[in-house]
C-alpha cells in the first residue's frame, strides 16, 4: 500500500498543507549505470536520499541518507553538487494528510566496481540500470526528469 504519492506539474495535485521540504538525493553510479531503489512507501524506483534534517547541510544530509540507505561510508568530499530541482508543483502527499512543496538538492558519486551494499529498511531492491533498461521502469515522478537529466548531461 502507497504511503506517498508524488506530484510534478500536475494541475490536479493537492494544494500543499505544510512549508517547503529540503530534500538531498544522489545520482549514484557505477560506469554507465544508475543506482535506483525500490521504495517501499510507493513500490516505485527513485534515487537514494530523503529529506535533510533541521541542523544539517544538503551535504551533510546526502552522506548520511547515503550510509543509512546503502551501507556505505563516503567523505563529503566524494560528492559533487550537480543542481537544485525546486520549481513549484513538485509535491509530496502522504496519507497521514500533510502535504509537501519538494525542494531537491542533487549530488553526484561514483562507487567502484564490486562495491557492497545493503538494502536498508525503506527499500525494497536496489539495482544498478543503464539507460536503455530504464525505459521500462516506474520512476518517482518527482526524480524522473533528474534521471532524464543525468543521461542527456552524459
Amino acid at each position: 500500500m502507497s504511503v506517498v504519492k508524488f506530484y510534478r506539474g500536475d494541475p490536479n495535485a493537492p494544494k500543499t498543507t505544510q512549508g517547503a521540504h529540503l530534500g538531498a538525493n544522489a545520482i549514484i553510479t557505477c560506469g554507465d549505470k544508475l543506482l535506483l531503489e525500490k521504495r517501499r512507501d510507493c513500490e516505485l524506483w527513485g534515487l537514494v536520499g530523503g529529506g535533510v534534517k533541521n541542523y544539517e547541510t544538503p551535504l551533510q544530509a546526502i552522506v548520511r541518507e547515503v550510509h543509512e540507505e546503502l551501507g556505505v561510508w563516503a567523505e563529503k568530499e566524494d560528492f559533487q553538487k550537480l543542481g537544485v530541482y525546486g520549481e513549484p508543483g513538485r509535491i509530496a502527499a502522504y496519507c497521514d494528510g500533510s502535504i509537501w512543496r519538494m525542494v531537491i538538492v542533487v549530488f553526484r558519486l561514483e562507487l567502484p566496481e564490486g562495491q557492497e551494499l545493503r538494502i536498508s529498511e525503506e527499500s525494497q531492491d536496489l539495482r544498478f540500470f543503464t539507460r536503455e533498461e530504464l525505459k521500462n521502469v516506474p520512476i518517482v515522478i518527482t526524480h524522473s526528469d533528474i534521471v532524464e537529466d543525468h543521461f542527456l548531461n552524459k
